[in-house]
């Protein structure tokens, strides 16, 4: 017979729940993750606050701060029941079973005991449409939080879809979409036709969600057309909506650099920050857009313009002590405009080379830095070692995927000196 131990253990391991989920997250991740979430608005209208307030709670636990997590856990709780408008439903079966978890970890097994006795209610009186199936608001969740954590998009996208077809929900819908959009970040020609077409329809179902439209509106210029108009009307709303990451402005002012001009995406980002002259995310975006701006080749920038760049870069790198690093990399390409700035910018790369950086991250660093050398010191030898470090590190990212490309494009022209060393390099690399 099984101990009464044993029993807990076997019941928290089957529950659904963020500490079930296998999560592989990092430090480095956890931290960018709480500060995104930092950056929600979180204002009684946001429709996911409880699957904010769960997911920030699980970041803390996993950070070590067991008082937030159950801070959070039971914000969750009381977001989750005022949204609903009930004091119990199977949206409470995750937050329910992240709270049974907390306390056993924390040595309160009778806590533990009745938590579960809450998610052993709710399953029975809540099952799911379909009994090989997860409940859909299991689903829903699990595929935020997925996405939250930059997981696969298609995964994400699958479980969404599993949601809708047992409990249409509009909000499901337009998240779906969201997530089809993300998993074809980098088509050139945008959406397949019929993902364009759904996502014309939920857009058209759930008009008040400027994220969506945003998006929509970044497809549709990719498709070749004419939203010059539409763009500036949606600002108008984005500005006059609470200030956070689901505002809809982050992909706007990417369609504004992409489709009008940097300059008035730097205009766009400035009258935001004018009405919210405290608000990080916002400096955020602007500093984004200065970047831009500043690194555009054909376009020489003013001193004033450099100089707001920097600012606003140093500005936030101090805002996000704790998810700074690829700020401090944004820095570290602007300086070399101006002419005294190569050393400020080699300053940061060594200094972060001689910081502690997790696997991911220091490829990032290796990836940036190659480029840095290639494009800036012209030490395009000296870049590909750089490279090749970047591509070593076993991790599946944009940057050892860009460093690999570069190789391959290197062994590919034949003309490089380090041609055959980069042959023998590629074919002995493994995938992550």
């Amino acid at each position: 017979m099984m101990s009464a131990a044993q029993t807990l253990a076997s019941r928290l391991k089957a529950l659904q729940c963020h500490f079930t989920w296998d999560l592989d997250l990092s430090r480095s991740l956890l931290l960018r993750c709480r500060d995104n979430l930092l950056d929600i608005s979180t204002d009684n209208g946001n429709r996911w606050l409880g699957h904010i307030y769960n997911l920030r709670g699980f970041i803390q636990y996993k950070l070590g701060s067991n008082e937030d997590a159950q801070r959070f856990f039971n914000k969750a709780t009381e977001a989750f029941n005022k949204m609903r408008n009930a004091d119990e439903g199977p949206w409470l079966v995750v937050n329910y079973g992240n709270l049974a978890w907390l306390h056993h970890q924390l040595g309160d097994q009778a806590e533990s005991e009745a938590y579960l006795s809450k998610v052993d209610a709710l399953n029975e009186k809540y099952p799911s449409p379909s009994q090989e199936e997860l409940h859909p608001e299991i689903y829903a969740e699990k595929a935020y939080t997925l996405m939250t954590f930059n997981g696969d998009m298609n995964l994400v996208a699958d479980y969404f879809q599993r949601a809708i077809e047992m409990q249409p929900d509009m909000v499901w819908n337009s998240w779906h979409v969201l997530a089809l959009t993300y998993a074809s970040k980098y088509s050139s020609t945008g959406l397949d036709d019929d993902i364009f077409q759904k996502m014309r329809i939920v857009q058209e179902q759930d008009p008040e969600n400027l994220n969506l439209a945003a998006h929509y509106l970044c497809q549709r210029a990719q498709k070749g057309e004419s939203i010059e108009d539409e763009a500036r009307e949606l600002a108008t709303k984005v500005l006059g909506s609470p200030v956070g990451s689901y505002s809809g402005l982050k992909t706007l002012l990417w369609v504004y650099r992409k489709y009008i001009s940097d300059d008035e995406a730097i205009d766009l980002a400035e009258e935001a920050l004018k009405n919210h002259p405290d608000e990080r995310y916002l400096k955020r975006r602007a500093a984004l857009c200065y970047q831009k701006r500043v690194l555009r080749r054909n376009s020489p920038s003013t001193k004033s313009m450099l100089d707001r760049a920097v600012s606003l870069h140093q500005e936030v790198i101090l805002l996000y002590p704790d998810s700074s690093l690829k700020k401090k990399l944004h820095l570290a390409w602007i300086y070399p405009q101006s002419h005294d700035g190569q050393a400020k910018a080699e300053q940061i790369y060594q200094e972060l080379f001689k910081s502690y950086l997790e696997p991911e991250d220091k490829q990032m660093l290796y990836n940036y830095y190659a480029q840095y050398l290639y494009f800036q010191k012209q030490d395009h030898k000296m870049s590909l070692q750089y490279h090749m470090e970047a591509a070593k590190i076993q991790h599946q990212s944009f940057f050892r995927k860009n460093s690999i490309k570069v190789l391959e494009k290197i062994r590919d022209k034949g003309r490089h000196r380090m041609c055959g060393e980069i042959r023998t390099f590629l074919a002995n690399l493994p995938e992550p």
